[in-house]
């Protein structure tokens, strides 16, 4: 039986933390869910990869930041975007309430 990125999600909490769940690794790929309900990234912290990250947002929507830009771009259910490896990003907000769902791939740059 297949298995369901929509199964054994976790209670929606903001005082909980962000649930990260690695599907597969294979050598310079990882993929993972990503399961925010209303957490951001704390103050002042970027992040900072090394490698590659395509993001896709399942269900919910967050407020993601590229350090190189002004705004803050909105991901709803369905979007995604590629940000390349070294490209400092934080998340501004995740809907609260509501279960955002990302499926991130990371790779070899």
């Amino acid at each position: 039986m297949p298995d369901n990125l929509f199964t054994a999600l976790p209670p929606l909490a903001p005082e909980a933390d962000e649930q990260f769940t690695e599907l597969l690794r294979r050598p310079g790929l990882r993929i993972e869910r990503i399961v925010s309900s209303g957490q951001a990234s704390p103050e002042g912290f970027w992040y900072d990869q090394a490698e590659g990250e395509w993001v896709l947002v399942l269900s919910g929507s967050a407020g993601l930041r590229l350090e190189h830009e002004a705004h803050t771009r909105v991901l709803r259910a369905g979007d995604h975007l590629d940000i390349p490896p070294r490209c400092r990003h934080r998340v501004e907000w995740t809907e609260p309430g509501v279960a955002t769902v990302w499926l991130a791939v990371f790779y070899q740059g």
